[in-house]
């Protein structure tokens, strides 16, 4: 490629970076980051280290360095591919927790992505979940409860996390059970990220899934009992009105009974008698490993 076809111009920088022209042009007069090759009179244009420098920078301030700091480790950055091995070491979790907030907030997908794989890799999901995950979701429901914004944040995080979770299902090796359990969110209930959370979870463990998605009805759970037979049904309900009792006392009688565990805080835990209900993640993986018999 010609050298004058990878410059790019300052419009074209931010939308890949996803800033304002203006945030540019600050960095360059405040910060010295700015295109190396501008001459007086020329347009300015930026070279794929430029740009590297400025992706380092923007991930860095996404993170909570502050800008001057963020600004001389960026320009110590000596080639145009050593943003893509960067990474801030998050020593502790509760910073990567918050630095992931920050980066939805400003839709860094890439970070998100690389760090909650990084964090998968390292400590799996269960734990993933429970101590980053679930967090940043707390924080941006927090958020929109207080302020009433940001909606938008939380929907390209669910979409995000959901495709995180459907390819660690994915990479899992081949399942060591004979048959799948089910997972559905029954009622009116659209919430489904917990049981994207517990299939990916599950698969980590040999145990093969079948996802019903959001609103399940009963007559699908049925039909799915009758023909396979799985060796445990989990039912979610976030919200009271979808928790309803009929979901596990009206579903047809089959050889051998499946365990039905109930997730979610929708449930009445006083009035769910004859069935498990769990409390988090690592509770509904011990009660279906049990299920299955590992």
């Amino acid at each position: 490629m010609a050298i004058d076809e990878e410059l790019l111009t300052v419009a074209a920088v931010a939308r890949r970076l996803g800033v304002a022209p203006a945030t540019l042009r600050t960095w360059d007069r405040r910060y010295g980051l700015g295109p190396s090759l501008h001459e007086t009179g020329e347009h300015r244009r930026y070279c794929p280290l430029d740009v590297a420098k400025l992706m380092m920078m923007r991930r860095l301030i996404s993170t909570g360095v502050a800008p001057f700091e963020a600004a001389e480790k960026a320009k110590a950055q000596k080639n145009e591919e050593g943003y893509k091995e960067f990474s801030h070491v998050f020593e502790v979790r509760d910073e990567l927790v918050v630095a992931i907030y920050k980066a939805a907030q400003s839709f860094d997908v890439e970070f998100i992505e690389c760090e909650l794989k990084r964090d998968i890799a390292t400590h799996g999901v269960e734990s993933t979940w429970s101590m980053v995950i679930a967090p940043v979701l707390v924080l941006v429901g927090k958020n929109w409860e207080e302020t009433g914004k940001d909606i938008e944040v939380e929907h390209l995080l669910t979409e995000i996390l959901k495709r995180l979770l459907r390819d660690c299902v994915q990479a899992a090796e081949k399942p060591t059970t004979s048959r799948p359990v089910l997972l559905a969110a029954v009622g009116e209930e659209l919430h489904t990220l917990a049981l994207h959370a517990l299939a990916a979870a599950l698969a980590a463990r040999g145990i093969e899934t079948h996802v019903l998605g959001p609103r399940t009805p009963l007559e699908a759970i049925s039909a799915m009992m009758l023909r396979f037979a799985p060796p445990a049904i989990f039912l979610w309900a976030q919200l009271e009105e979808n928790a309803q009792a009929e979901f596990f006392r009206k579903l047809p009688a089959v050889r051998p009974a499946p365990r039905i565990v109930l997730g979610g805080p929708g449930w009445d835990r006083s009035s769910c008698t004859g069935v498990a209900v769990v409390e988090d993640l690592s509770q509904a993986c011990l009660e279906i490993e049990r299920a299955v018999g590992l």
